[in-house]
């Protein structure tokens, strides 16, 4: 009996000599010393990216719309333009095409709008006017109308267009022609025949809406609707007269020759002018005070 009480007794002992073994010591530890501390880390997924990009861009589209000015409507066509330019009848150049047979019977139409102290203008003949009762120590010009320019030779220039006239390429060369005059403090060139009638002080008006150091193509298609028809409707018709801004003369001068030789197919001036434009890029402002009527093609009717 002794015996078994004491080995149980040792047995005791040893189970309760094992702290590391009894439940209750691993509760009645002390903590660990060593501090641990839990961090969140925040995961940028697709769908939360899709969300920041939204929020950025519409608060960027806020931004704009209250700091940018806003933008002034205008119900004023595209054509006529804001800005009144200072323009008199001085900056005006007008280059009349005629002809040596033309320009005395023709006299009377410049009269009407031309003005030697207040209006430049020249007239461009295929040679000199001569007296038709052959009296050649009269002078056949008024010294009130414009001075008489005599026309470069344009016999080299192709022109195929059956049943017309090869004077057409000697008026278009008008327009290199007047620009290498050099007159001074020019703004516009505008262009007409000798039967065209000018309203100086309206043309005035027309041509101070537009900046003559741009590049304008003024004019007007014909009032003929056939003509429209067989030529264009963006064209500016050279019986109503058209005009061309300073700078945009300057650069079609230049490039005039080889452009002539590209359209001899080509009826008349007008339309080579009009088709040496439209390589640049230039088209017409259309204004309707540019008056063409063709009596040939409305007496057809």
């Amino acid at each position: 009996m002794y015996e078994n009480r004491k080995r149980k007794h040792y047995t005791t002992t040893s189970t309760t000599g094992t702290t590391a073994s009894h439940p209750l010591s691993r509760n009645m530890q002390p903590p660990p010393t060593t501090a641990t501390t839990s961090k969140k880390t925040l995961t940028l997924t697709p769908s939360r990216l899709k969300d920041l990009l939204i929020i950025l861009s519409f608060l960027i589209i806020i931004y704009l719309l209250f700091s940018s000015p806003r933008p002034q409507l205008s119900l004023t066509p595209r054509t006529t333009p804001s800005t009144t330019y200072l323009t008199t009848r001085r900056h005006i150049v007008f280059s009349i095409a005629s002809s040596s047979t033309s320009f005395i019977h023709r006299q009377p139409y410049i009269r009407l709008w031309y003005n030697p102290t207040t209006t430049r203008a020249f007239a461009f003949l295929d040679r000199e006017v001569v007296d038709p009762t052959g009296n050649n120590n009269r002078s056949v010009i008024d010294p009130t109308l414009p001075p008489v320019i005599i026309s470069k030779d344009t016999s080299s220039f192709p022109y195929t267009f059956k049943g017309g006239l090869k004077s057409a390429i000697r008026v278009a060369r008008v327009v290199k022609e007047v620009v290498e005059l050099n007159e001074p403090d020019v703004d516009w060139f505008v262009f007409g025949d000798d039967d065209t009638v000018f309203f100086v002080e309206n043309l005035v008006t027309v041509l101070s809406k537009y900046d003559h150091n741009g590049w304008f193509y003024v004019g007007s298609n014909s009032e003929s609707y056939s003509q429209n028809v067989k030529n264009s409707f963006e064209m500016g018709f050279g019986g109503g007269g058209f005009a061309i801004s300073y700078s945009l003369a300057k650069v079609l001068a230049r490039v005039l020759d080889s452009c002539l030789v590209r359209y001899a197919h080509l009826y008349g001036s007008d339309a080579r002018i009009f088709s040496c434009l439209a390589e640049l890029g230039v088209g017409l402002s259309h204004e309707p005070g540019f008056h063409q009527v063709s009596f040939d093609y409305l007496l057809c009717w």
